[in-house]
């Protein structure tokens, strides 16, 4: 029987080795650490097919191969099946899913998708996705926000646009974050609003794979400083309107990827 999808995956841990075979390192760490780390090292080796689908998994093996106890194991095997990557088969054990099973909304399996060799696919997945969601939610926002809401984004389009002058990514970044999880949130919608972890990895991703210019396009900038205005207006249409550019503009950028492809990774 298929474990329960209710469970959550802890947050990942920090990764201090290379690769997704070694052993996890254990000593003097809690079992919260030896469980996060766990996780990530299995659910990246089913991702990236190291443990291909349909492969039956042994606990003993996975005991030895890890280096963790075998309550770890089964606590780590039980979150992989809530998000998809796992299945309990009767008589049989352990068995890995293919993609078709797995939570690919989770923030977890976005993560390592992106580690992997599937990472254009998913880069373009999450785009697409983006391109279909925000700008509708704009338009909503700008219905539904509080005139409290509308005045934050208006505060942190201001921000991004002093920060993209000064050539400050890292920050830039956080703030781009902020402003897409809060204009996700003002549209109003519960489930657009949980839709913020995938734009948060979409955002993210620009940056791990060397897509996101030195300094930020000034004309990026004042695209969000347009949504945040077209909110506090209550204009619909013009917040769905530049809305659709900041997507359309970043399908721009990213898609010399869809043609030559990104390095991989690096271990």
């Amino acid at each position: 029987m298929t474990a329960s999808r209710t469970a959550g995956p802890p947050p990942p841990a920090p990764d201090h080795g290379a690769g997704t075979a070694g052993g996890v390192p254990s000593a003097g760490l809690p079992r919260e650490y030896l469980h996060s780390a766990l996780v990530d090292k299995l659910g990246l080796a089913v991702v990236t097919r190291e443990f291909p689908p349909h492969a039956v998994l042994s606990i003993e093996e996975l005991e030895v191969r890890y280096g963790v106890s075998r309550s770890v194991i089964r606590e780590v095997i039980r979150v992989l099946s809530s998000l998809g990557l796992l299945a309990s088969r009767r008589r049989l054990g352990t068995v890995v899913q293919p993609a078709t099973a797995w939570n690919l909304y989770d923030p977890h399996v976005i993560r390592w998708r992106l580690a992997s060799d599937d990472r254009i696919d998913q880069l373009r997945s999450l785009s697409e996705l983006r391109s279909a969601i925000e700008p509708q939610a704009a338009k909503l926002a700008a219905q539904r926000a509080s005139f409290a809401d509308a005045s934050e984004l208006v505060y942190l389009s201001a921000q991004m646009w002093a920060r993209g002058h000064d050539s400050d990514i890292a920050e830039f970044l956080k703030l781009d974050v902020l402003f897409h999880a809060k204009m996700l949130e003002c549209s109003g919608n519960e489930m657009f609003a949980q839709l913020n972890s995938l734009v948060t990895e979409v955002l993210k991703g620009r940056i791990d794979h060397g897509l996101m210019p030195r300094s930020p396009n000034h004309e990026a900038m004042r695209f969000h400083v347009d949504v945040a205005n077209a909110i506090q207006r209550r204009d619909g249409d013009a917040a769905q309107a530049a809305m659709t550019r900041i997507v359309e503009q970043s399908m721009d950028e990213m898609g010399v990827i869809w043609e030559t492809g990104l390095p991989k990774p690096a271990p």
